[in-house]
C-alpha cells in the first residue's frame, strides 16, 4: 500500500519554552500516537513520520528521522524514541519562518507520499529572521500543507492563535489552540485525527 501522508512533526524549543514544558510537549506527542484512533490513521495510510525541533535563527534539526508506519511495532518504536529526545536548543528567540523553510526542505526522502504536510506548533509569534511569508510561500510551491498548533497561555486572548493563522499556515491548513501546553496532548490528537482521517485532496 501507498503511503498517503508524510507528516512533519516542527517542535517548538524556543527560550520559552522551559524545561518542564518540553518534556509535555514530548510526552504529549507520544501520548497522541498511543491514542487507539490515531494509530489506526496511522497505519491505514502507511503514514511517515518525522520530527524537527527549532527555535532560533539557524536554529533548527531533524531530531527524528523519516519513520513509516507500516505495522503495530513501528509504532511502539517511533513512540519509545520519541520519549528519548534530547532537547536541541535552549534559551533561544523564536524563527517561525526559518523553521518552515527548514522542514520544507526535509521530504525528499517521503517524495513517494501522495501529500506532503508540516505540523507545527508554538506559543509565540517570529521574532527574529522575518521569513514567515516567504517561507509559507515556498511551502505552497513545494505543495506542502501547514497546519499548526497555537500553544496559548491558559487565561489570554488568542495573540498566537491568530498570528499562525494569518501568516503560518496554508490556505488548505487549519489552527488547533492549546490552552497552555497541559491542554497540548489533547490537541495534537484532535489535530493528529482531523489531518490523517481526511481525505487526500
Amino acid at each position: 500500500m501507498a503511503c498517503e501522508t508524510a507528516l512533519l512533526l516542527a517542535i517548538d524549543v524556543s527560550g520559552s519554552i522551559d524545561t518542564g514544558e518540553y518534556h509535555l510537549q514530548v510526552e504529549g506527542l507520544a501520548q497522541a500516537l498511543q491514542d487507539g484512533q490515531v494509530q489506526e490513521a496511522l497505519l491505514k495510510g502507511q503514514v511517515a513520520l518525522a520530527v524537527v525541533q527549532w527555535s532560533g535563527f539557524d536554529q533548527q534539526t531533524l531530531v527524528q528521522d523519516w519513520s513509516r508506519m507500516e505495522n503495530p511495532q513501528d509504532i511502539a518504536t517511533l513512540i519509545a524514541q520519541v520519549q528519548a529526545l534530547p532537547r536541541a536548543f535552549d534559551g533561544s528567540q523564536t524563527a517561525v519562518g526559518q523553521a518552515i523553510r527548514f522542514s520544507t526542505a526535509q521530504f525528499d526522502p517521503v517524495s513517494d507520499c501522495q501529500r506532503r504536510v508540516i505540523d507545527i506548533s508554538g506559543d509565540g509569534p517570529e521574532n527574529i529572521g522575518h521569513t514567515v511569508t516567504p517561507a509559507r510561500q515556498e511551502a505552497m510551491a513545494a505543495k506542502v500543507t501547514i497546519n499548526a498548533i497555537a500553544i496559548e497561555d491558559a487565561g489570554a486572548q488568542v495573540a498566537i492563535t491568530n498570528f499562525y493563522r494569518k501568516w503560518v499556515i496554508t490556505p488548505a491548513g487549519f489552527v488547533i489552540t492549546a490552552r497552555g501546553l497541559e491542554d497540548y496532548p489533547r490537541a495534537l490528537r484532535e489535530k493528529l485525527l482531523r489531518e490523517l482521517e481526511k481525505p487526500a485532496s
